[in-house]
């Protein structure tokens, strides 16, 4: 069994890739030579649409005895392709990285000595970000924002390069939660959490995955996925809101009995009955937000299906290349899912 499980999803990646293996297979390579361990890297296809699927295959070939691949059918998301990965992998510690080389693959072995070391969740913090403002500082007020409402303190969230231990991916395979944020379930599980700095470089091709839209609806399923403060801090503006407007109410009634009918604060009481109106629908958003979240998981429907893996059993098996590497599809049937 190897020691070091690599896993990297993988969506439209085509013009990445090429540079990604040059550089990985290589970094892999020296990292266990020098601690005397082995590795698996595990590609987890998100329903790409461009070459990927090709590209990931031609690499199999190449590298059977490392190399494994995972199809989905369609496109699950980044989460659950990491979720997939950590049901098929191996490995006794397991590094999640992006396909797009933000994050260098020479990078590892610092997250994997820490590792070694006994630490169970290895974060990392990019040392100089090579992202647009916007994002730098958008993940910034959220990363604020989630220390106040969560016990999770992650500095860097938006960074995928992580090292995990074996006890804590066991505890996140028996979590069956269709929407998730990996490394704030991860490091809820973990005994001895450590952050490293690690380089950060420019995309190596392409664009990155994440609209603003995407990173607004990660971020709900950060916050209502693991933690009721949200809910609780609603409930105290509402009795506030409540009190103020009882209060209201009473001064208007006595002013109308002992000065009579007035029509000078008519557009006040419309302002207020505005913000209160606006109070209202946003909570009623955010009790949306938890309510989804318990409706898509009592559906209780695969969370991704897999399409075909491609892996050469004997090399996995012995730790070397067979002579005629075997391509396992699994499941035979797609309408068989990996949970």
């Amino acid at each position: 069994m190897p020691e070091l499980s690599i896993i990297i999803p993988v969506y439209n990646e085509q013009n990445g890739l090429p540079a990604l293996f040059a550089r990985l297979y290589p970094a892999l390579d020296a990292l266990v030579t020098g601690i005397n361990a082995t590795y698996e890297i595990l590609f987890v296809n998100d329903g790409s649409r461009d070459q990927s699927v090709a590209l990931l295959a031609a690499q199999f070939r190449q590298r059977p005895d490392v190399t494994r691949v995972i199809v989905f059918n369609g496109n699950y998301g980044q989460h659950m392709a990491i979720l997939a990965g950590f049901a098929a992998a191996r490995g006794q510690i397991m590094v999640t990285l992006d396909a797009d080389l933000q994050n260098p693959p020479e990078e590892i072995g610092k997250l994997v000595a820490l590792a070694r070391e006994g630490h169970d969740y290895v974060g990392s913090i990019r040392r100089a970000r090579q992202d647009s403002a916007w994002r730098t500082i958008a993940s910034k007020t959220m990363n604020r924002l989630r220390e106040r409402i969560t016990s999770i303190r992650i500095t860097d969230q938006g960074n995928m390069l992580r090292a995990y231990g074996r006890n804590v991916i066991d505890l996140v395979n028996q979590c069956a939660e269709v929407n998730t944020f990996v490394p704030a379930l991860a490091y809820t599980f973990a005994r001895s959490p450590v952050e490293v700095v690690v380089e950060h470089e420019e995309r190596a091709a392409g664009e990155s995955k994440y609209s603003l839209y995407s990173l607004v609806r990660l971020n709900f399923d950060l916050v209502t996925g693991f933690s009721l403060v949200p809910l609780q801090m609603f409930s105290m503006l509402g009795m506030a809101l409540s009190a103020g407007a009882g209060l209201l109410v009473a001064v208007l009634l006595a002013r109308r009995l002992l000065l009579g009918a007035e029509a000078e604060g008519v557009f006040t009481l419309f302002a207020l009955v505005f913000f209160l109106m606006g109070v209202i629908l946003f909570g009623i958003g955010l009790l949306g937000e938890y309510i989804g979240r318990i409706y898509q998981q009592v559906r209780a429907r695969p969370r991704w299906v897999v399409q075909t893996v491609l892996e050469d059993e004997a090399a996995l098996n012995t730790g070397t290349a067979a002579a005629q590497p075997t391509l396992v599809g699994l499941p035979k049937d797609p309408r068989e899912v990996a949970r």
